[in-house]
């Protein structure tokens, strides 16, 4: 049975990007830059090619940064790019404030992934929602997004991202799941662990980035910040999950297909990143591309 359309996501941006410092003191760390454009507005715009009108954004104190860049174009800017002419650009800056319906909360609670979703639960409703972080990404043709709402529009449940992820550190960074494959790339799943360490990993399906939630994922996540201790570690979203498997309840782990998955939440990962947008841009990769080839010689 297909389902209503999706059309609101929940951004998390209130983390204090502490591997970026001390650039990160005034800048957020989505704001950092792959080549002339921020992270977070990367994010945005695949959300935004997926159908998605309506994104709350759940900040920190120090995150005043996001707000300004989805807001309109200031009249000094304005009037700086007009009067030298540079047409495009001032669409291209003017464009970012349309993207969609902005909302910003301040993150209130204990630290960890579960956090966001319950400061934004009021403004979502009894409503499917996109769940994401802006700080890693999968590229992808057609979208990660596109992918995984395809998915839940034909199955219902919720539906997760997920990649292939083998090395030794991976399974200390990203939680894996397992489950039944009903069709190449989609399992049911059966089991979700947070950064298990590769002994005790169900599979090298790892979930990262991106969720497709129903609305009943707010029931279980209050559920379980009833009974939530402080002391042992961060309010993450895995445990709810995971009920409600037990429950009944569908979660499908998407493997995303024909994408790239990006992390730029470390300095080495942001710069493989960056480097590889680069020298994908027409007007500058392959200038870049042989120059990098000339330093490595």
């Amino acid at each position: 049975m297909s389902q209503p359309k999706v059309t609101k996501a929940i951004i998390a941006a209130a983390g204090f990007g502490t591997r970026f410092l001390p650039q990160t003191k005034a800048m957020p760390k989505e704001m950092l830059p792959l080549v002339d454009k921020p992270i977070i507005q990367v994010i945005v715009e695949e959300l935004v090619g997926a159908g998605i009108t309506d994104i709350v954004i759940v900040t920190g104190y120090h995150k005043r940064t996001i707000e300004d860049h989805f807001d309109h174009i200031g009249a000094d800017l304005k009037n700086n790019l007009e009067e030298a002419g540079k047409k495009e650009l001032l669409e291209a800056t003017e464009r970012i404030s349309g993207l969609a319906n902005f909302a910003y909360l301040r993150q209130k609670g204990p630290y960890g992934t579960g956090t966001p979703l319950l400061n934004a639960a009021h403004l979502i409703g009894d409503e499917s929602f996109i769940y994401t972080f802006a700080d890693d990404f999968v590229a992808a043709k057609p979208s990660r997004f596109v992918q995984m709402l395809a998915a839940q529009h034909e199955r219902g449940g919720s539906v997760i991202t997920c990649v292939r992820r083998d090395g030794d550190e991976d399974y200390k960074r990203y939680g894996y799941v397992d489950g039944k494959e009903i069709t190449p790339g989609l399992i049911d799943m059966t089991t979700i662990v947070e950064k298990p360490g590769k002994e005790n990993a169900p599979s090298d399906l790892a979930s990262v980035s991106g969720y497709v939630f129903e609305p009943i994922m707010i029931y279980y996540l209050q559920k379980q910040r009833e009974t939530y201790d402080p002391a042992s570690g961060e309010f993450m979203i895995q445990e709810a999950m995971q009920k409600m498997i037990e429950d009944g309840q569908h979660i499908y782990g998407c493997e995303i297909q024909n994408g790239t998955y990006y992390d730029t939440g470390n300095p080495l990962e942001y710069l493989k990143t960056v480097f590889n947008f680069a020298m994908q841009r027409p007007d500058i990769g392959s200038d870049l591309t042989k120059y990098l080839k000339g330093k490595l010689q």
